[in-house]
């Protein structure tokens, strides 16, 4: 599906990678760019829309849902990492975390799947290396990016059949404020915008951005005891 001319809505618009997604796609030529945030007043891109969207807040999702009726391309980037080790975290915490990584998306998604359909469009899920590999101090983040990849995989086999292309998009460590204590080599976040779209307009059912993402997909045919033994 091409960028150009299309209609895009991004959660998360109004920062890290979310914002390099709202500039790559009006770079493509976008016709609309919506720059959803649970701040909109946050979003400092002049030239995209910003759209009050609350991932927690069902209603919040549906409004939104309902004012944007001609998005062609829904990108579920908005996400948190809260949580760390599984068993020593507050229990609350990682339900937020799950809320908010696989609920919010779940629930966007279903609400904006009508106007998907309608237009032909495309949804794209920004998952993560993480998916496929749990690290130190991201167990519960992982444990939620893993459901994200499953849910991901089901909206495609549920929404192709009505015209609607999905990709699942996986990277490693992005130089955000997410990863700002990571010593590990980062993605750019440009990089990763200007990889999903490039993936969107190929159609592409996974796109995997940088070294480190890949390596950890192909470590899902090893025996699991070289990753945690």
């Amino acid at each position: 599906m091409k960028i150009e001319g299309a209609t895009v809505l991004v959660t998360g618009g109004n920062r890290g990678i979310g914002k390099a997604l709202v500039e790559e796609a009006l770079a493509r030529g976008a016709r609309k760019v919506y720059a959803a945030a649970r701040n909109p007043e946050t979003v400092t891109n002049p030239n995209a829309v910003p759209v009050a969207l609350d991932l927690t807040d069902p209603a919040s999702i549906t409004a939104a849902a309902a004012l944007h009726q001609d998005v062609d391309i829904l990108v579920n980037n908005a996400g948190v990492h809260l949580g760390g080790e599984i068993l020593l975290d507050e229990l609350d915490k990682i339900r937020l975390e799950m809320e908010i990584n696989y609920f919010g998306p779940l629930q966007v998604t279903r609400a904006f799947a009508p106007t998907l359909v309608a237009n032909k469009g495309h949804l794209l899920n920004i998952n993560s290396g993480l998916s496929w590999l749990v690290v130190p101090d991201h167990s519960s983040y992982a444990s939620t990016k893993a459901a994200s990849w499953m849910l991901t995989n089901a909206l495609r086999m549920e929404l192709s059949a009505h015209g609607v292309g999905v990709t699942s998009l996986h990277v490693g460590w992005v130089d955000t404020e997410m990863a700002a204590r990571r010593t590990e080599e980062k993605v750019p976040p440009a990089q990763v915008a200007r990889e999903a779209f490039a993936g969107i307009e190929h159609g592409a059912l996974e796109v995997l951005v940088g070294d480190a993402a890949r390596q950890i997909k192909t470590a899902l045919a090893v025996d699991p005891s070289v990753l945690y033994g």
